[in-house]
């Protein structure tokens, strides 16, 4: 009741439209419970770095709980859905009462979340809204009492370890810090720096704040009705590049433009997909692409400076924009295909910035010398194959392909599934080497990609009485039967291997098993191999129940529960995905967006696309340049397959390719009552 009463305020706090724009129907309060997505109603731009988001306690590993209702303060930076014990939670900032003990009680029916805006009433009669642009925040205060309040600014708060904070100046009017911090998993380090204004009813106070073990705070008499604001501004640069930031993108505008323009600019990304269904399905889609949205994150300064992953400044090309905060082992597989359809002229400048992580001697993991806090960056070849197969192919393929060749000794194969993952790997080098007629690096990386093969047959053609156990023989966060599917680019040799007709049955027993985890990476292609296979119809049955209904969750990272957790995967609720189950930084999200437009980018590094039933009767997506495409469901959602065409030409294979696609026009998937 609390969220429905929360969500009712959000619309209420919506300006009176001629119609409900996709911002309005996004809803930042999914996902954000408890270890039900690892998500935050953070107030943040489209690719942002910053993450204004209320701190909790308790907390989950953003910093954030629906069910808390004591508040610590509110934080500029955390990662999307990214498990562990996350990172970021950069400038904890607070407004109390002067005397003020113990944490701030949370007004629960007050609290209201939208794209790009977060507020909240506490301590009975303080009232904190919160909007972002790409890489400011802005925090407004609204006085109901008169008396004095104390503003804290903590720089060493984080949700990883804190190697440093230092503030490089403590004037009220441009107060600086540099801080260093642990990125995900603490298997890295980044360095943010900061600038801060602090005013008074829009006026600055000249006053010198007190400073100390970290923290800087201000004394403030107050009148009822006065309003104390934070304007803040990060770099990756240096605490100059943080003071261009806020002047740049806040200056002296009201929190009302300021909240307008990122509401407006996430209308401009949103729209490009235009579902029609019932408002609960339109907000559900919108929300989760409002996730997808979210990463990686832009860092480029106003003067273009950034920080490259291995501590040095670098300056980026004129129109041209660097983007950092990596998850790929998570979000390959998904959320960055999804941006290639969805966001091509973005992923240009996306796909330079993963290229370029080579040039440097990629690591699989975080550096110590981060521009941002980030998680891992293995599988960066697939990606880049990929997005460079469907036209994304404005980044040095050749420096690439060298940096991947390069790469491929590093890899770790000591595990069933670090072999595949390597395999994969591997080929993708092959396929990128072919492709710019680097014969002989082609041929001998599929030898090399090929070599997993024996290991497959041994470990995983039968899986054995450990087959069902997460983590067995080393793997990592599942099952031999889990694992079994992923060497998705040699799909021919494996059918060919078991049989086709086997191979199909070892299929459906893995479902009818109750094998399958929804609330990992490591298995989430399987249901659309039925259609890959040419069953669509198994394929349409799975991804419904999926998207729509109740069902057992027995895994987790850990282990397997006693008891399943039985419930939706993806709702439009606090509780938004199933227990234990990140978001990943999009990879979870990119997924359900797929699944209800019916289509799935099976092997990622080949352009084309599994087809199956959409949850939309209609759904048009703008592809840029002025061209469209409409996928339509002509029948209802839980009938019988009848068959799938392109522009009238059916699909027998249950695929359509990337160019296609592009070129505009209609899939069109029929049905028929059962």
């Amino acid at each position: 009741m609390k969220w429905m009463m929360a969500a009712a305020l959000c619309m209420a706090a919506t300006p009176a439209l001629a119609r409900e724009t996709p911002a309005d129907l996004v809803d930042p309060f999914v996902g954000t419970l408890a270890d039900f997505g690892q998500l935050t109603p953070a107030a943040v731009a489209p690719f942002g770095m910053v993450q204004l988001s209320p701190d909790t306690d308790p907390a989950n590993h953003a910093g954030y709980d629906f069910a808390a209702d004591r508040l610590r303060g509110f934080s500029f930076t955390r990662g999307v859905g990214v498990g562990c014990g996350g990172a970021g939670g950069d400038l904890l900032v607070s407004l109390r009462p002067a005397g003020a003990s113990g944490l701030a009680m949370m007004d629960k029916r007050s609290e209201r979340a939208a794209a790009g805006f977060y507020r909240v009433r506490y301590d009975g009669d303080l009232t904190a809204e919160a909007t972002a642009t790409r890489g400011a925040g802005l925090l407004r205060f609204a006085v109901g009492r008169a008396g004095r309040v104390v503003l804290r600014i903590d720089a060493r708060h984080s949700y990883a370890k804190r190697t440093s904070a230092t503030w490089r100046t403590t004037t009220s009017d441009d107060l600086r810090a540099e801080m260093v911090a642990g990125t995900v998993c603490d298997q890295g380090r980044y360095r943010l720096f900061s600038s801060s204004r602090v005013t008074l009813n829009g006026r600055p106070l000249h006053r010198a704040m007190v400073v100390k073990d970290g923290v800087a705070t201000l004394d403030l008499t107050v009148r009822r009705g006065d309003v104390v604001a934070l304007a803040t501004g990060v770099s990756s640069v240096d605490d100059d590049g943080a003071a261009l930031v806020r002047e740049r993108e806040i200056g002296h505008r009201g929190f009302a433009a300021i909240a307008a323009e990122t509401r407006a600019a996430w209308n401009r990304v949103l729209e490009r997909v235009r579902p029609e269904g019932s408002r609960a399905e339109r907000a559900l889609f919108y929300t989760a692409l409002f996730r997808v949205f979210q990463t990686p994150v832009a860092i480029d300064d106003p003067d273009r400076r950034h920080r490259e992953n291995d501590g040095t400044i670098a300056r980026s090309r004129a129109g041209q924009t660097r983007y950092a905060s990596w998850s790929l082992w998570d979000n390959y597989r998904t959320q960055l295909p999804l941006l290639a359809l969805l966001q091509p002229e973005r992923s240009q400048d996306i796909a330079r910035s993963l290229a370029d992580l080579y040039t440097r001697g990629k690591a699989q993991w975080a550096t110590m010398t981060e521009p941002f806090l980030t998680v891992r960056t293995e599988h960066a070849g697939i990606a880049l194959l990929d997005m460079r197969r469907k036209g994304i192919a404005g980044f040095d393929a050749p420096a690439a392909l060298k940096g991947m060749v390069a790469d491929s000794a590093t890899l770790q194969r000591d595990t069933p599934d670090q072999q595949i993952e390597a395999a994969y790997d591997d080929w993708a080098t092959a396929q990128l080497a072919q492709d710019l007629g680097d014969v002989d690096t082609a041929r001998r990386f599929l030898a090399k990609a090929y070599g997993y093969r024996p290991m497959w047959r041994s470990v995983f053609e039968m899986p054995g009485a450990d087959g069902d156990t997460v983590k067995a023989r080393g793997l990592y966060q599942g099952t031999l039967w889990q694992y079994r599917w992923a060497p998705v680019f040699d799909l021919n040799w494996m059918v060919a291997t078991v049989g086709r007709a086997e191979w199909l049955a070892q299929l459906h027993h893995f479902f009818d098993a109750g094998l399958f985890n929804m609330t990992n990476e490591p298995d989430i292609q399987v249901p659309f191999l039925f259609a890959a296979a040419g069953q669509p119809q198994a394929t349409a049955d799975l991804v419904r129940t999926i998207l729509t209904q109740p069902m057992a969750h027995p895994y987790t990272n850990a282990g397997k529960l006693p008891q399943p957790f039985v419930g939706r995967s993806f709702a439009l609720a606090p509780q938004g995905f199933a227990d234990g189950m990140d978001d990943d930084a999009g990879a979870m999200t990119a997924w359900y967006v797929f699944a209800s437009l019916g289509l799935y980018p099976l092997v990622p590094g080949e352009p084309w696309y599994v087809v199956t039933v959409p949850s939309f009767a209609r759904a048009t997506i703008d592809l840029g340049r002025g061209r469209r495409m409409t996928v339509r469901r002509v029948g209802p959602r839980d009938g019988a397959i009848v068959r799938a065409d392109w522009n009238g030409r059916a699909l027998a294979d249950w695929r359509v390719t990337h160019k296609a696609l592009l070129e505009g026009g209609t899939l069109t998937v029929t049905t028929r009552p059962r």
